[in-house]
């Protein structure tokens, strides 16, 4: 036995002694990365939690663990609006805006940090909503020079600690947030960048990237509504969260977690946050609908849409159909990549760290048809964000190919669901602005196009606008 080992360790070019046998064995071929079939999800047993504590969680907890001290904070922050402030809130966090948690840390500063409503909570028709994609960020400037400007405000050796920590963070992946659109979300490429920093094994935090980082320029990416979730088998455009959803979700924690004592802390009580999140139920239609039109509407759904979609109202039902992204059409980078040589370092460190205990990532060369409640609220569409109106998802010629993004959520076109955009004759290269240019969306570029999900194309105008006054009421 003894001898074929050797031979064994041999054939391998190891060296025969105790002390290299481990690193020898670590130089064994990596296994094979497992990716998802298209098709139907099928769903996983989730970890049970309480929705009113995991609200409580999501607007005090420190999952994001690093942040400016509130001293620095407060010398440039304005004060919030009244519609910028929640209830459930306790101490310092009574007074911050709905999108940052104030957090003490281990050495006592007291820091304000983001939480995860900075991306996932919008307005519309002037209401705060929780869980609706914030789709008007503007990530095209850089992180860091604010960052650093916050610096001179720190006066203590504490304070300076803490600020330190979080201004390198931001350094360290302000590169790859960095979008040139507005109402682009880098969620994805951000989250890449800080693996790269992250010791798989104990999470610690390196200087210096342990395995190469993402290309810069993020992929674009359209914010999904958290009241979703309760219907998905898999997390993500491309159903990769595939496991524990509590255990994937955590994963925006690793700006600062340092350690896996750290995220086991987290994890205490990150099956609140999703059952709270699973319990958020998607807004009604704020303006009025014609019933008629869309009960005739239903009929038009239900004979050319469903398959993908589901149905809704007393029979509800939702397939979790996952489609190749060669059938749909749509733009195949975000998918494409995470099946691709590129995507293999990250999917092994996540599946072999923390987080991949009870989790695991698992990409599928496609994209997943989402439920459309709500989906009245969540223009532009696609997982990319290329089409600004579901009057032009249910008609691909109409869909412009340069297109000036909203500034702000404020002219919401209730004919074509969407909000109201001026169509461009030049992309980013015509652009007479630094303004304007961060807000032409330019379906020419990688990642950016707006074509596929032609199935509405064959339906005539008449059968659109049902469709269209059917969606209002999901």
């Amino acid at each position: 036995m003894l001898k074929n080992y050797l031979t064994k360790l041999l054939t391998k070019g190891c060296l025969l002694t105790a002390f290299f046998l481990t690193a020898c064995e670590q130089t064994e071929p990596p296994q094979p990365i497992r990716y998802a079939p298209t098709g139907p999800v099928s769903a996983e047993q989730q970890r049970p939690g309480d929705p009113e504590a995991g609200y409580r969680a999501l607007v005090n907890n420190a999952y994001i663990s690093c942040g400016p001290p509130y001293t620095a904070y407060s010398q440039t922050a304005s004060v919030p609006r009244p519609d910028q402030l929640l209830t459930g809130r306790t101490g310092r966090n009574k007074e911050l805006p709905y999108f940052l948690n104030g957090i003490t840390s281990a050495n006592g500063v007291e820091l304000v940090s983001s939480n995860c409503l900075y991306c996932h909570a919008g307005y519309f028709d002037g209401k705060l909503i929780i869980g609706l994609g914030n789709e008007f960020l503007d990530f095209t400037g850089n992180r860091t020079s604010r960052s650093e400007r916050l610096g001179q405000y720190v006066k203590t050796e504490a304070e300076a600690q803490q600020w330190r920590k979080w201004a390198d963070r931001i350094a360290a992946i302000a590169p790859y947030i960095t979008t040139d659109t507005l109402g682009i979300n880098p969620a994805v490429n951000a989250t890449l960048a800080l693996m790269a920093h992250h010791d798989r094994e104990t999470l610690a935090w390196s200087e210096k990237p342990l395995m190469q980082p993402p290309k810069e320029k993020p992929l674009p990416v359209s914010v999904p509504p958290w009241w979703r979730m309760k219907k998905k088998h898999a997390m993500f455009y491309n159903a990769e969260g595939r496991g524990d959803h509590a255990r994937l979700m955590m994963l925006a924690s690793i700006l600062c977690t340092d350690s896996v004592a750290e995220a086991r802390a987290v994890d205490q009580w990150a099956p609140d946050i999703r059952a709270y999140l699973e319990s958020l139920e998607a807004p009604d239609y704020p303006y009025p609908i014609n019933d008629q039109l869309a009960t005739q509407g239903a009929r038009v759904f239900q004979q050319n849409c469903s398959a993908c979609q589901g149905s809704y109202g007393k029979d509800a039902y939702y397939p979790n159909l996952l489609i190749a992204y060669e059938e749909v059409g749509t733009d195949p980078e975000l998918a494409k990549k995470a099946v691709g040589k590129e995507g293999e370092r990250y999917i092994r460190w996540f599946n072999q760290s923390f987080f991949g205990e009870i989790a695991r990532a698992e990409p599928a060369p496609g994209y997943i048809a989402p439920p459309l409640d709500g989906v009245w609220a969540t223009a532009p569409y696609l997982h990319n964000g290329s089409v600004p109106t579901i009057e032009a998802l249910l008609n691909s010629p109409a869909r412009p190919r340069y297109w000036l993004y909203p500034e702000a959520p404020t002219d919401y076109d209730q004919q074509t669901l969407g909000w109201h955009i001026t169509e461009m004759d030049y992309g980013k290269t015509g652009a007479k602005n630094p303004k304007e240019l961060k807000r032409i969306y330019d379906t020419t570029l990688e990642g950016y196009s707006n074509t596929g999900h032609i199935y509405g194309d064959h339906l005539n105008a008449a059968d659109r606008a049902a469709i269209i006054e059917y969606l209002k009421s999901l």
